[in-house]
């Protein structure tokens, strides 16, 4: 492909040598070069891809495009594009290199705090329900077909997530559902399309810090962008933020919610509890007007539900079909219920922050359960005082906590529970100390009491333990079958 038509929509300054060059590969890694490259220098956290562009060129490299001044590129044959944002660039270069793919899919892209994941499951669910071909991007997983490929980020750099989009068209998918982060519109891993559906669930402080956002109003901005690159916009019209989120948009607006100003909104929640099953009800109003069930506790799982019908509504699913995939569909390491015994519940929950450990003991305890137990760690080389807020948390909201390991990363897991102790000291609540998670588990089970409520919490669908650089295979649903396998049976 020419150079020339990979820069078509953007603006930009050939500064040295000509656009009428053929690229035969986009690359984005120096490492990754081959003859007849476009290399395009990305600034990191860790590393500067300008620095790398004299090596790129050496390495064949016929291209490069940087948004501030290289070295020893002079005199060499290769030309030299200058753009004001080269990630900016990159998104609407990708675009072009694998000829648009987004637009011919239904793009539905959703942002938010909490909820993300589990929605974007849902919609998939009730979507394919209706016999449509959907693909996922999201924090687990991306799913093309019945290709399932791990996730190492929320949203992929703008190279990948075209390349999916590429490879969705390639096998035949009508809609793509995926989850938007605040840090991918802020590195505009998003651009060089638009999305016919942009989702806002709700807001709170979250990923400020190092690396992240300087701010809550810079987080706030960043989620807003995703409704000026949207041609439709579905709201949570009961979040405080939403107004702020929303303000200089480009798109169509709808809302969702319990409030009666809410185009669809949720009526009569009650909780549903039984043997084997922790969920909610309630009655879709507005818009749409039927009743729902779902195997998903709370009010938390009300909204995400809400959201999903609301997407679905624009593909004219059919009732019969909304009410199925909601009491059918399942999410990894999202309130994920393990069947264990019918004397007690365990569920598995990727809550690993104060904010998500606070909402999810909160719901639990609406079902009113003989006790509530809640097993997590925190993970090494993070943020002490995440450590202390979820120590304080599970002290309040749970009846007895199991402090473990996590992901301890470089750090030692004592200390990592040694601060988690200090957040649980400032409470009345009683904890026991188990440092290996799978000796924790097992102590989880073989001391639970009739009607209990355990929570696994921290790692939800990571199916791996993270210490020193080496990340060793540890999924704690399996961890559950081979205790029970071993000799726990009599639980």
């Amino acid at each position: 492909m020419k150079l020339a038509d990979l820069l078509e929509t953007l603006d930009y300054e050939c500064i040295q040598g000509t656009t009428d060059v053929e690229v035969g590969a986009v690359v984005y890694n120096s490492r990754e070069i081959t003859p007849g490259s476009l290399f395009i220098c990305i600034e990191g956290a860790v590393y500067d891809g300008h620095g790398f562009a004299s090596q790129a060129v050496e390495s064949g490299a016929v291209a490069v495009v940087t948004s501030k001044p290289v070295t020893g590129l002079e005199g060499k044959n290769v030309s030299v594009i200058r753009v004001a944002d080269t990630r900016y660039a990159m998104a609407y270069i990708s675009a072009a290199w694998f000829g648009h793919p987004a637009e011919k899919l239904k793009v539905i892209g959703i942002t938010g705090t909490k909820g993300k994941t589990t929605t974007t499951y849902l919609v998939k669910s009730i979507l394919e329900h209706a016999g449509l071909k959907v693909g996922l991007v999201g924090t687990i997983e991306a799913i093309i077909g019945e290709t399932h490929i791990h996730a190492n980020n929320t949203t992929p750099e703008s190279y990948r997530l075209q390349e999916d989009f590429a490879r969705m068209v390639d096998a035949g998918l009508d809609a793509v559902v995926m989850e938007v982060s605040s840090q991918a519109l802020k590195l505009h891993r998003t651009q060089g399309f638009v999305f016919d559906y942009g989702i806002f669930t709700n807001l709170e402080p979250d990923h400020i810090g190092p690396n992240e956002h300087a701010d809550f109003e810079e987080y706030l901005e960043c989620k807003g962008r995703l409704f000026r690159q949207c041609r439709v916009g579905i709201v949570n019209g009961d979040d405080i933020h939403t107004a702020n989120v929303v303000e200089g948009h480009s798109c169509e607006l709808e809302t969702f919610g319990t409030g009666e100003a809410c185009m669809l909104r949720a009526r009569n929640l009650e909780l549903v509890q039984g043997p084997g099953e922790l969920g909610v009800g309630f009655q879709v109003a507005g818009l749409m007007d039927f009743d729902v069930r779902m195997p998903f506790p709370g009010r938390f799982s009300v909204y995400n539900a809400l959201c999903a019908i609301a997407i679905c509504r624009h593909f004219q699913v059919e009732i019969p079909a909304i009410r199925e995939a909601l009491e059918s569909v399942k999410v990894k390491g999202r309130i994920e219920r393990v069947d264990v015994s019918d004397r007690f519940t365990v569920l598995i929950d990727y809550a690993h922050n104060a904010m998500a450990l606070e909402s999810l003991l909160t719901t639990l305890r609406e079902y009113r359960p003989g006790r509530l137990v809640c097993m997590f760690g925190c993970g090494g080389n993070r943020s002490r005082q995440r450590r202390y807020e979820m120590g304080e948390v599970s002290g309040r909201l749970a009846d007895f906590t199991v402090i473990t390991s996590d992901n301890p990363r470089f750090e030692e897991p004592k200390a990592i529970m040694e601060d988690i102790k200090i957040g649980i000291g400032k409470t009345d609540g009683k904890y026991v100390e188990i440092c290996d998670r799978r000796e924790a588990i097992a102590y989880c089970l073989s001391n639970a009491k009739e009607g209990d409520l355990i929570v696994l919490a921290g790692k939800g669908h990571e199916d791996y333990q993270e210490i020193k650089g080496i990340k060793y295979p540890m999924d704690e649903r399996e961890i559950i079958q081979k205790l029970l396998e071993g000799g726990l049976k009599h639980i």
